[in-house]
C-alpha cells in the first residue's frame, strides 16, 4: 500500500512539472515576443506574437504563401492592441484589440485587423474584419532568422522577417 501511495505521488508531480514546462511559452519552437510603443500621438500601440523562423524556408512559397492569408505568426493569433483610435496608412481603426493577419504577396501585402482577437492563430473569419490596408513590401537591410514587429515613436512600424521588411504607419 505504502508503495501504491509513493508511486501516485510520483505520478502527480511528474504530471504537474511538465504539465507547467508545456505552459511556458517562452520555451516553444516559436517563442512569444512584444513591440510595445507610445506614439507621439499618445496612443499606446502593443502588438503581442510569436516569432516562427524562417528555417532555410522561402517566404511566399514555403511558409507565407504568396496570396493566401496567413496568420502573421505562429501559435495563438498575434494581437494588436491600441489604446486611442488610429489611423493605420490613413484609414481609421478603433482603440481596441485585434487578431493581426496578412495576405502576402511578392509586390503588396495586406494587413488585416480582425476583431476576434483570442484565437488560435489559424482560426481567421473574413467576416470579422475590422480594417485592411495594403502596403509595399521591400528588401530588409538584413536578414532577420525570426519574424520580428519593430514600432517606434513616429508611428513607423514594420514586420522584419528573413529578406523582406514590410513597413506601416499607425499615427
Amino acid at each position: 500500500m505504502k508503495k501504491l501511495f509513493v508511486l501516485t505521488l510520483i505520478a502527480g508531480l511528474f504530471t504537474t512539472l511538465t504539465s507547467s514546462a508545456q505552459d511556458d511559452k517562452s520555451k516553444r519552437v516559436s517563442p512569444p515576443a512584444t513591440a510595445k510603443e507610445t506614439l507621439a500621438s499618445g496612443a499606446a500601440v502593443t502588438i503581442d506574437y510569436s516569432q516562427p523562423s524562417v528555417k532555410g524556408r522561402k517566404i511566399g512559397a514555403d511558409i507565407a504563401p504568396y496570396g493566401k492569408v496567413w496568420r502573421t505568426g505562429a501559435n495563438e493569433a498575434t494581437v494588436f492592441e491600441t489604446s486611442k483610435d488610429v489611423k493605420v496608412d490613413g484609414k481609421a481603426l478603433a482603440a481596441g484589440k485585434y487578431g493581426l493577419y496578412t495576405i502576402p504577396g511578392e509586390k503588396e501585402w495586406t494587413i488585416i485587423f480582425n476583431k476576434t482577437w483570442k484565437q488560435w492563430g489559424t482560426d481567421y473569419k473574413e467576416a470579422d474584419d475590422a480594417l485592411r490596408v495594403a502596403v509595399k513590401p521591400g528588401k530588409a537591410a538584413s536578414a532577420s532568422e525570426k519574424m520580428t514587429f519593430k514600432d517606434e515613436k513616429s508611428g513607423k512600424g514594420s514586420l522584419l522577417w528573413g529578406d523582406v521588411v514590410v513597413p506601416f504607419t499607425v499615427k
